[in-house]
């Protein structure tokens, strides 16, 4: 946990397919945003809590799983219209399919994965074409997830806020040939972030 128990705020984060909850790049963004106004929650996944124990590396697990961890973790952290969820791309885009369902005050997703990389007739967009609860994507301009190219003619509801992550990668990482820096770039998506709960603070009346 990253910030205050008393913060009127808690965005709870989940992780993306490969890296546990406590990664570099979860720690970046939990330790940016975590303070006095927000709460930050992590939680894995179980096939990701079970490498801690085995020492294993194991798929993901399947998708009605990944959805009851979500329904469980929020379902423990109180009322939802206080929580902010979301994550890193597989963490985020699960997170995204039950946002309406439970009521979630916003949904921010680091690196969304719009299509498999090299398959961009695939896409995994369909529940974001009606989407209700208030939302933040951040996207670098090189995911080879989704480009800027491919994500223009997406139809996308217009409660999503797309914003994108100059040079980045799927974590945000920039090519050495761009002159930028991976914290630039990370300290760039923090900023975004509390700019977005900034505002859904002040649309809820929450201080």
């Amino acid at each position: 946990m990253n910030g205050s128990s008393d913060a009127p705020l808690v965005l709870v984060l989940a992780h993306g397919a490969g890296a546990a909850m406590d990664s570099p790049f979860m720690n970046s963004i939990a330790e940016g945003i975590g303070g006095v106004d927000v709460r930050v929650v992590r939680f894995e996944f179980p096939y990701m809590a079970a490498r801690r124990t085995t020492g294993r590396r194991h798929a993901p697990d399947r998708e009605a799983v990944l959805l009851e961890s979500w329904r469980s973790i929020m379902t423990k952290l109180g009322s939802a219209d206080a929580l902010v969820i979301g994550g890193k791309s597989m963490g985020g885009r699960i997170a995204s399919m039950l946002a309406d369902e439970v009521g979630a005050a916003g949904l921010v997703c680091l690196g969304y994965p719009f299509h498999p990389p090299g398959n961009p007739a695939r896409t995994r967009i369909k529940h974001l074409e009606h989407l209700h609860t208030p939302a933040l994507i951040l996207q670098g301009t090189r995911d080879s997830f989704g480009r800027p190219d491919e994500i223009a003619h997406y139809p996308l509801s217009q409660k999503i806020q797309l914003a994108w992550i100059d040079d980045g990668d799927h974590s945000f990482k920039p090519a050495k040939r761009s002159g930028r820096s991976e914290a630039q770039n990370l300290a760039h998506a923090i900023s975004l972030i509390q700019r977005f709960l900034a505002a859904l603070k002040a649309h809820t009346g929450r201080s």
